[in-house]
């Protein structure tokens, strides 16, 4: 591991010698990820996107880009589209990334099941705001909002996200 890396432990994500409280899928850790199953996958993940509400917030990263009103996220495991970003109208099962709620105003994409994704596999392992200490996601990692930004501030190219 290097330390750019973000290291998920049982407790927190370590980034950058400092420590952040998270959350995790509520099935807890997985080597096996299914599409629905609630569990964050175990592996090395690259970070290969960032998202943000341009409406609610500054630019994280210069290579940030915003979310539309119309951005999706595939996660119909039967189209060939599953676990990639879509437009509305999209009549296939998908997420909605421009949320009310706070939780997507900034996204960071991990290469799970992608680019070439397996049907069935999982989608959309982001990082992302958290509901709350110790409230679970359903398979994503969750961050306290001014922890989430000062890390979307500081990742570089080679960052990744170890799940060990």
């Amino acid at each position: 591991m290097k330390p750019t890396d973000l290291v998920l432990t049982h407790t927190h994500v370590r980034f950058m010698n400092r420590r952040f409280p998270c959350t995790i899928g509520r099935a807890g850790l997985t080597a096996r990820k299914k599409e629905g199953d609630g569990a964050t996958p175990r592996g090395t993940h690259r970070l290969v996107g960032m998202l943000y509400r341009a409406d609610r917030m500054a630019r994280p990263a210069d290579w940030a880009l915003p979310i539309g009103p119309r951005d999706l996220w595939s996660d119909d495991v039967g189209h060939d589209d599953y676990n990639m970003m879509v437009r509305a109208p999209y009549p296939h099962s998908h997420e909605r990334l421009r949320r009310a709620d706070p939780m997507y105003d900034l996204v960071i994409l991990t290469d799970w099941n992608w680019p070439y994704a397996v049907k069935g596999r999982g989608s959309a392992i982001f990082l992302h705001e958290w509901r709350g200490p110790g409230r679970p996601t359903a398979g994503c990692v969750a961050f306290q909002r001014d922890h989430l930004r000062w890390i979307a501030a500081r990742i570089q190219h080679d960052t990744r996200l170890v799940i060990a």
